[in-house]
């Protein structure tokens, strides 16, 4: 098991395969667990890193998490690439991981070769999406499937990582609001982004507003919207998301 250190916690990580570095971020509530179904193709092609987030799986516990939680697990992919020696890194960001693979291509550009940032809520909080978080949150923790899953990949501690998590989500929302400190007109290197019109998380046809809206603000951003698929998209389109991913990959 290999860890580094990050504000004198350790963060752990995984690594797979061989070739460029391509880092996997997670998804609010989750880990890098979440990505075991898709690193054995993509561990063909790339060197595989997957982390769990500070806070998260395998990693040290903290106390109450940062209000800026998104921006600050930027600066922990910018921690793991200096504790690896990795530079020019293809990165992947999912749901939450996706607003944290968006902050690391703003602050750490000369890290980045290129990025895909799927199925995440928007560059602002979205009062609807909050208010599906806040409630939705809440009720999830009644179903014994959810509970069990997060007792698989966080241990006997779940409930504190989850409850810790959705404070996070619902403070930023009453006291920043921005997931990004720098605008995304400032993006210098390429992105891809994947969403589901299917994707049940967020209000029907999220997604395709959010990316058109996107790409319009910077042409370093292009788009792929799958027709069908839950949440996250990558995960529930994984054969089509590793052939486009591949594809755009050889592009920049």
């Amino acid at each position: 098991m290999s860890y580094f250190k990050y504000c004198d916690k350790q963060i752990y990580y995984d690594e797979t395969g061989e070739g460029i570095p391509l880092i996997l971020l997670h998804g609010n509530t989750s880990c890098g667990k979440m990505f075991d179904p898709i690193v054995p193709a993509l561990a063909a092609n790339y060197r595989v890193i997957v982390l769990d987030f500070l806070g998260n799986g395998r990693s040290s516990r903290i106390g109450k998490w940062p209000s800026d939680l998104w921006f600050d697990w930027a600066k922990q992919v910018k921690a793991l690439c200096d504790h690896l020696g990795l530079e020019k890194v293809y990165l992947i960001g999912s749901s939450g991981g996706a607003l944290a693979a968006i902050n690391t291509a703003l602050e750490y550009p000369e890290l980045i070769n290129a990025v895909i940032a799927d199925s995440f809520m928007g560059l602002i909080a979205d009062p609807e999406i909050t208010g599906q978080i806040r409630t939705g949150r809440a009720q999830a923790k009644q179903f014994d499937g959810f509970v069990n899953y997060l007792k698989s990949i966080h241990g006997d501690d779940w409930e504190d990582v989850f409850d810790a998590d959705t404070d996070a989500v619902l403070r930023h929302a009453d006291e920043i609001g921005t997931f990004i400190h720098s605008p995304v007109e400032e993006l210098k290197v390429r992105m891809l982004l994947t969403g589901s019109m299917e994707d049940d998380m967020f209000p029907k046809g999220h997604c395709m507003k959010l990316f058109e809206e996107i790409c319009a603000r910077t042409d370093m951003t292009e788009m792929h919207v799958f027709e069908h698929g839950g949440h996250p998209a990558m995960m529930s389109n994984m054969d089509e998301f590793i052939e486009i991913s591949g594809q755009f990959f050889c592009k920049v």
